[in-house]
C-alpha cells in the first residue's frame, strides 16, 4: 500500500503545477462529464459523479466548471463524446502498470500510449495480465505537517475507513470504494483539509528495483500520466523514502 501514497504524493506535487494550466482540471471535467452521461445529472442518484465532483471540490475547481460539465454529460450543453479505455501494460524492472483513459480517439489514444510505453522501457499487455493484482480502493491523503496521523485515525475509523497510515510527509486513509463519500465528509466536518482524494486502483503488494530502474519506471509512468487522454495511472512499483524520480 505505501507505494500507491508515496506515488499519490508525486502525483499531488505535479497536479498543483498541472492545475496551474488546467490539465489537472481538464481530467476531472472530462470524468464528470462521462459520469453524468452514463448516470444522469443528479449527483445523488449517481455515485460515480458524487465521486468525481468529490475530487472536483478538493481540487478546488470552481462550481461553474462542475455544473457546466454535467450539462455537457446531459446534453443540455454541446460536448465531446467521449469513450473509456483501459490498458494493462508491463514497466521496467517487469513493474505492473495499469492505465485509464477517456477520448473522443481510440486509435490516437492507442497508438500514443502505446508509443509512450515503448519508448520509456515498457510494453503493453493483454486484458487481464496485471488487473488481477490491484483493487479498487478510496484514497484520502493529508499532509503529515499539518495533521498528527493520531487526529486523523480516530475521525477515520470511527467513519469507516479501513486503515491510516504515514509515508513521509504524508499521511494516507485507504477506504472501501463505497465508504469514500462518507470518510472524506466526516473527515471534511472535523476540519481536515485533504490533498487529495480520489478512488483509484491500489496494489496489494509492491515490487522493489534498484534506483536506476525505479528511476526509469517512474519516468515512463508519469509520462503516462501526462498525457491529456489519460485519467490515471496506477502502479505496482515500490517508491523508496524520499526517492527523488528528477535527481540523477
Amino acid at each position: 500500500m505505501s507505494g500507491h501514497s508515496k506515488w499519490a504524493s508525486i502525483k499531488h506535487k505535479k497536479g498543483a503545477i498541472d492545475a496551474k494550466r488546467g490539465k489537472a482540471f481538464t481530467k476531472i471535467i472530462k470524468e464528470i462529464t462521462v459520469a453524468a452521461r452514463m448516470g444522469g445529472g443528479d449527483p445523488e442518484a449517481n455515485p460515480r459523479l458524487r465521486t468525481a465532483v468529490l475530487k472536483a471540490k478538493s481540487a478546488n475547481m470552481p462550481k461553474d466548471n462542475v455544473e457546466r460539465a454535467i450539462k455537457k454529460g446531459t446534453g443540455d450543453l454541446e460536448g465531446v463524446d467521449y469513450v473509456e479505455l483501459a490498458y494493462e501494460a508491463y514497466g521496467p524492472g517487469g513493474v505492473a502498470i495499469l492505465i485509464d483513459a477517456l477520448t473522443d480517439n481510440k486509435n490516437r489514444t492507442a497508438a500514443d500510449v502505446r508509443s509512450i510505453l515503448t519508448k520509456g522501457g515498457g510494453n503493453l499487455g493483454e486484458s487481464g495480465c496485471v488487473s488481477y493484482l490491484f483493487q479498487r480502493k478510496g484514497i484520502i491523503n493529508y499532509s503529515a505537517e499539518s495533521y498528527t496521523e493520531e487526529a486523523i485515525f480516530e475521525v477515520a475509523l470511527e467513519a469507516g475507513a479501513e486503515d491510516v497510515s504515514t509515508e513521509g510527509d504524508s499521511i494516507e486513509v485507504m477506504t472501501a470504494p463505497e465508504d469514500f463519500e462518507p470518510v472524506l465528509k466526516a473527515l471534511q466536518a472535523a476540519g481536515f483539509e485533504e490533498e487529495l482524494a480520489e478512488v483509484n486502483k491500489v496494489p496489494d503488494s509492491t515490487v522493489t528495483l534498484d534506483e536506476e530502474k525505479t528511476r526509469k519506471a517512474l519516468r515512463l509512468i508519469e509520462r503516462l500520466d501526462d498525457h491529456d487522454d489519460v485519467q490515471s495511472v496506477a502502479t505496482n512499483l515500490d517508491i523508496p523514502e524520499g526517492f527523488d524520480p528528477d535527481e540523477e
